[in-house]
């Protein structure tokens, strides 16, 4: 068959028409699933079509009796009547007055009830061609709006509703049915009203005791809220995906706000630190300048005595006279030290800039095991300005492994704290850096000898933006983004503080950077 588009081939199991079958209730299961493996569908077709034949004078069904809900109830009550009215024999059943016919109208009503009153349309169908209905319950007319024999008189009813695009999907597996006996399905179904509802569907497949495919029974359940709660919820978890992806976008700039503050709070410093040098070098230059200007003045007055070819008495007088004029013995000593000293000058400019290198570590946004060790000096040597003037810096450093990191934003934690410890310094004071391992573990300690931190405060230092420090001093950023900058490393950050006596963090990191689990 070829419906819209799609090509279906059924093998053709020349059954005959079910309305001419005895219909046969399943084989009784095992007592403990019976209810559970039977499904409603089927179960309620099969009380239905007991009391439809017994209405017509049939009373040889029997239907399987398990389980405790009200299905079974009732097909217990039909058996029961059934099995009387067998042995009353036909005329107990009466013209439409008897207590046969009396009771077989409470089953059916009682039947029409349960059916009225469950979500599920219950159906049944032919396994070939075009699968039409052959029944459907009455709340259809409830749940889609259409009257149960229209559905059962167009053969195509079925295949016309589902939405077009849904309709591949289903035949692409329909086949299954006969080799699985089960199948289940949503799908979008038009109503009367011209909606589209999500429907699921639960098809069973019942044999005949040759095992040739008699119908197929299912029910039809609507479950447009529930895919319109889940459309809702996939659409809400997209929309915290991208609140995420823009947390932590807002998260690395606040990062890298963080850090540009602190390199333009600390610029001035480094400056500082770079113009000490460099001004003494200035200074060194201009002498030197001055010497090797007098020194070619010295060679200049040795080239004339040379070439005045006066004797050896008068040309030793005249360089002696030459030598006592520009004091020669004070500018080869004073030569020497001004070179010393300019060398060791570019060489603490050389350090400054390898430190502000190392410290940034451009060009290197990969995890690498890394020297921490090395980072807290390049840092140091950086705030230096910072704390020179007000706290001695004391370094216990042990052994430390190198460490699996993202070391250029490990050294902006280890700065956050330096300077917060010099800033927490009013006079004189020191700064204890400490570090140690164990257990595939390592830990860094910052301690100070500054105000400490009130309680009442310690317990939110890690908030964006809390800070104790007045307007324009601090972001409130820094304690905050090294937190989850050490989070990120799974480790961890503690705080111990005492107001009047000091605050030390500490830093616990694992080596292999993955941490616990």
């Amino acid at each position: 068959m070829d419906l819209r588009g799609v090509t279906m081939q059924f093998e053709d199991f020349s059954a005959e028409p079910v309305a001419q079958k005895t219909i046969a209730a399943p084989p009784a299961p095992a007592p403990a699933a019976a209810t559970d493996s039977v499904p409603a569908a089927e179960r309620f077709l099969a009380i239905y079509r007991a009391i439809q034949a017994a209405g017509k004078g049939d009373y040889s069904a029997t239907l399987a009796i398990s389980g405790s809900d009200q299905l079974t109830a009732l097909a217990g009550n039909v058996n029961r009547l059934l099995e009387n009215l067998r042995h009353a024999g036909p005329e107990a059943a009466g013209k439409g007055d008897g207590p046969g016919y009396a009771e077989l109208q409470k089953a059916n009503s009682r039947l029409e009830y349960l059916i009225a009153n469950t979500p599920a349309i219950i159906y049944s169908s032919v396994p070939t061609g075009d699968f039409k209905m052959n029944f459907v319950s009455a709340n259809a007319l409830h749940v889609l709006g259409y009257r149960p024999d229209d559905m059962v008189a167009d053969p195509n009813f079925w295949f016309e509703h589902i939405h077009p695009d849904d309709i591949p999907t289903i035949f692409s597996s329909l086949a299954l049915v006969f080799s699985e006996g089960r199948r289940s399905y949503e799908y979008r179904f038009r109503a009367s009203d011209g909606r589209y509802l999500w429907m699921h569907d639960s098809l069973h497949l019942i044999r005949d005791a040759a095992g040739n495919p008699l119908e197929v029974v299912g029910s039809l359940t609507d479950i447009t809220v529930r895919k319109t709660m889940e459309d809702a919820l996939q659409k809400k978890g997209e929309e915290q995906s991208a609140l995420i992806d823009t947390l932590q976008q807002t998260q690395a700039q606040l990062l890298q706000s963080e850090k540009m503050a602190s390199i333009g709070q600390l610029a001035a410093g480094v400056a500082h630190e770079i113009n000490n040098p460099v001004g003494f070098v200035n200074s060194n230059m201009g002498s030197l300048t001055r010497y090797v200007e007098t020194l070619f003045e010295v060679i200049d007055g040795y080239d004339s005595i040379l070439s005045a070819g006066k004797g050896a008495q008068e040309s030793a007088s005249a360089a002696e006279q030459l030598k006592a004029k520009v004091d020669l013995e004070f500018l080869r000593e004073d030569v020497v030290q001004l070179v010393k000293e300019s060398m060791d000058g570019l060489t603490r400019v050389k350090n400054i800039v390898q430190s502000l290198k190392d410290f940034s570590h451009v060009g290197e946004t990969d995890w690498q095991y890394a020297d921490l060790q090395q980072g807290l000096e390049s840092t140091l040597t950086i705030a230096n300005n910072e704390f020179k003037y007000k706290a001695e810096v004391v370094r216990e450093f042990g052994k430390l492994p190198p460490v699996n990191c993202l070391v250029s934003q490990l050294n902006q934690v280890f700065m956050n704290l330096i300077v917060n410890a010099s800033h927490a310094i009013k006079e004189r004071g020191t700064i204890t850096v400490r570090t140690g391992s164990a257990d595939d573990w390592v830990w860094i300690a910052v301690e100070d000898t500054g105000e400490g931190i009130p309680p009442e405060n310690l317990t939110r230092i890690f908030e964006p933006f809390f800070t104790t420090k007045p307007v324009g001093k601090g972001t409130g950023l820094g304690l905050s983004l090294s937190y989850n900058i050490v989070s990120k490393h799974n480790g961890r950050i503690e705080v111990k503080s005492e107001v009047g006596k000091g605050t030390c963090f500490t830093i616990h990191l694992p080596v292999d950077g993955k941490g616990p689990g």
